[in-house]
């Protein structure tokens, strides 16, 4: 199973379940971004970034308008971003993402759902790199290359896979990739972001530690704070 295979898999891994978590998170990174700077994705990148990547996950229009008016309206609401690097259960790797406007509590919680399944905080990042991620639809998988190369794009990989293409770009190309993308009139992305990804995937042989991985994720996608969670088992 490749790593393009887990990136997709992620980016379609939500469930009815945890749609109110991910519509909260979307609602967040789309308030600060409009916050950031003018409440226009026209006029605001990481704003147009950040509505394009939730649309990818399903986000409905309504959540990300009220994000939008919320910023609008000058609400006084403040997110503080963290980031928090673990070994997990059979020798896992996992780096968590987190937008909170109580740090402490992030930082109590994660660490606690991490301590909890036999994990400890520990530096894994360089396990990781991080990439600007586009999977779509597609069969055209030379021309979407070649379109990026003459783009002066800086791009580590393009492959195809199940009848979706998957490009890897450098994260401060990003913005450039996409653009290139659209003037190829491809604007529906099952991914659309940047992320960690890593560079070797695990399998968890040991039931019991498996068990408990599943079960970190599970708690880990429960907190209100956690944005994102990057790990390397292939699951």
């Amino acid at each position: 199973m490749g790593r393009h295979f887990e990136v997709r898999a992620k980016a379609m891994a939500a469930t009815a379940a945890k749609k109110s978590a991910v519509n909260m998170r979307a609602s967040k990174e789309i308030y600060m971004a409009a916050k950031s700077g003018i409440p226009d994705p026209n006029a605001n990148l990481a704003l147009r970034s950040a509505i394009e990547k939730w649309k990818g996950q399903s986000v409905p229009k309504d959540v990300i308008d009220r994000a939008i008016k919320k910023a609008q309206g000058g609400d006084a609401a403040s997110y503080e971003s963290g980031r928090y690097e673990a070994f997990g259960p059979g020798n896992s790797f996992i780096i968590v993402e987190t937008l909170s406007d109580n740090s402490n509590r992030a930082n109590s919680e994660v660490r606690a759902a991490i301590t909890k399944k036999g994990g400890h905080m520990g530096s894994v990042i360089y396990n990781f790199t991080e990439y600007g991620v586009f999977t779509f639809k597609g069969n055209n998988r030379d021309e979407v290359e070649e379109a990026l190369i003459l783009g002066d794009v800086d791009v580590s990989d393009v492959s195809e896979e199940e009848g979706y293409i998957n490009v890897l770009v450098a994260p401060n190309d990003f913005a450039k990739a996409r653009d290139v993308l659209n003037s190829l009139n491809i604007s529906e992305f099952e991914t659309n972001e940047i992320s960690f990804i890593p560079n070797d995937y695990i399998e968890i042989s040991n039931p019991e530690d498996k068990r408990k991985f599943t079960e970190l994720l599970d708690m880990l996608d429960g907190l209100e704070d956690v944005q994102a969670v990057y790990h390397n088992v292939s699951l």
